[in-house]
């Protein structure tokens, strides 16, 4: 039986894995602490009023759909 490299999946070479925290720090990431730092943000990340609002209804309700 002869295979060929294409029945293979092919992977990226790997690189280190960092851990979160090297990630964080790598980004200069900062954690949203409330809603207006998420408004703040908004004009960078959001086409339109409504789109934020509809990511924030629905990150309302995920947060609690598991809550009973």
């Amino acid at each position: 039986m002869n295979t060929s490299s294409a029945d293979y999946p092919v992977f990226p070479s790997r690189q280190p894995r960092l851990s979160i925290n090297e990630l964080i720090r790598a980004k200069n990431a900062e954690p949203i602490r409330s809603l207006a730092d998420l408004e703040a943000m908004s004009a960078d990340i959001f086409e339109s009023d409504a789109e934020l609002d509809e990511f924030l209804a629905f990150t309302y309700a995920e947060r609690r759909r598991d809550v009973v």
